[in-house]
């Protein structure tokens, strides 16, 4: 590796704090109509005991909350939500890491219906329209956590 690379790696090195992982078991879950998306992620993590994981779904989803960032770039944020209903399609990404309250479920989504599309953090009772499918990829040898940030207010990672 030449120095500049070697520099530049020892530059961003503060940057990150990371870890590396293993690929554990992968589950394959089909959500059905009604089925509250967020609620069956954190089934799952509690029947399956995960404490770090990772997924990817689409499919869509009948109503729900997202937030769609802060409302100003402040901290504490204060959330910008958004209500939709009567069917939108959807895909996206989340992890899942043991906190001290449960699993607790991270999720991205971008979302479409008709000529309109949101894209945010999906929260609170989201559910099913018809049929959403995920794939949850256990991550294993890692150790983190997830918990309330007093600066922030929000439930952040902790890698331990």
């Amino acid at each position: 590796m030449s120095r500049h690379k070697a520099a530049l790696r020892k530059s961003w090195a503060h940057l990150w704090n990371t870890q590396k992982a293993g690929l554990g078991r992968i589950f394959l879950l089909k959500f059905k109509d009604d089925d509250i998306l967020l609620d069956g992620l954190v089934s799952l993590a509690k029947k399956e005991k995960i404490k770090t994981a990772t997924f990817l779904f689409l499919g869509a989803l009948k109503k729900g909350h997202l937030v769609t960032g802060p409302k100003k770039p402040v901290i504490p944020p204060e959330p910008n939500w958004r209500t939709f209903k009567d069917g939108w399609e959807v895909m996206g990404v989340g992890t899942i890491f043991a906190g001290p309250l449960g699993p607790q479920v991270h999720v991205h989504t971008t979302m479409g219906k008709k000529d309109k599309m949101l894209t945010g953090c999906l929260r609170k009772d989201s559910k099913v329209f018809l049929v959403v499918e995920a794939v949850v990829y256990e991550l294993k040898g890692v150790k983190a956590t997830k918990g309330l940030d007093p600066k922030t207010g929000l439930n952040l990672l902790k890698i331990l």
